[in-house]
């Protein structure tokens, strides 16, 4: 913040300086060309101290500015981003998909395993497609959290490779394990719903597992996601844990735009 403010006042001086005048004991006075060319550092420095001490709500009325500035750059970047990516995000064959497989309408959430927003956010999921028998929700690895999140995204995606019936469940329990997400725990789960443990661990040395996950995670910085959870619905990028009424009305939106 106080950057920002520093940034801020410096663009006042100039403008200041551009537009030939001076603040001065109240008053302003013309300068000329040729004083223009030569500003007194100091001074200028000095009045637009006492300028922004004076009008302070000036500062916030450019920080607002910057802060709506920066979110429509972004909101352009990401809507390029989806056009240029749809397969990636809403149709890869590594994400697991509950509700309808082929609901019209597609939310995609980037989560990690321990992630105690998604963890809360996954009564989020249920509610959704409960309610909208024609939505489809598509679950996409981010592990982002720690050594224990990627360990166990790699045997989820193993599970989903040989079992994506069961992917739903497998989710639900990982999602809900006591003491957090590990390689041990996703195994003992995946083992419960009917895999063996040997063709899970063959399964897990599949290098398109690595590559499907390096591609998410570059697929999440084209989309400025840092965090989890976080959404594509549509065309837009939805960040954050933001409850199922905020979700409802942006998966409205956009069938709208369908």
């Amino acid at each position: 913040m106080k950057k920002t403010f520093l940034a801020s006042a410096t663009a006042l001086g100039l403008a200041l300086v551009a537009t030939g005048y001076i603040a001065g004991s109240g008053n302003l006075r013309v300068v000329t060309p040729a004083q223009a060319q030569e500003p007194d550092r100091a001074a200028i420095e000095t009045i637009v101290r006492e300028y922004l001490l004076a009008n302070p709500e000036i500062l916030l009325e450019m920080q607002d500015s910057l802060e709506t500035k920066q979110q429509e750059q972004q909101r352009v970047a990401s809507l390029e981003t989806i056009k240029q990516n749809k397969d990636a995000i809403f149709n890869s064959s590594f994400d697991g998909v509950v509700g309808n497989p082929d609901g019209k309408i597609t939310i995609v959430e980037f989560y990690d395993y321990n992630c105690g927003y998604c963890k809360r956010a996954m009564d989020d999921m249920d509610a959704l497609t409960k309610d909208d028998p024609d939505l489809r929700f598509v679950l996409k690895e981010f592990p982002i959290l720690s050594a224990n999140s990627q360990k166990a995204s790699i045997v989820s995606m193993a599970f989903h490779l040989l079992q994506p019936e069961k992917y739903g469940e497998f989710h639900r329990a990982l999602m809900a394990v006591e003491g957090g997400a590990s390689e041990e725990a996703a195994i003992r789960i995946a083992v419960s719903l009917g895999a063996t443990e040997a063709e899970l661990r063959e399964k897990m040395k599949d290098p398109s597992i690595p590559q499907a996950l390096s591609a998410t995670y570059e697929l999440a910085n084209k989309l400025s996601i840092t965090g989890t959870p976080s959404y594509v619905i549509g065309d837009e990028v939805v960040f954050g844990a933001l409850g199922k009424e905020v979700l409802a009305e942006k998966i409205a939106d956009a069938k709208k735009a369908l």
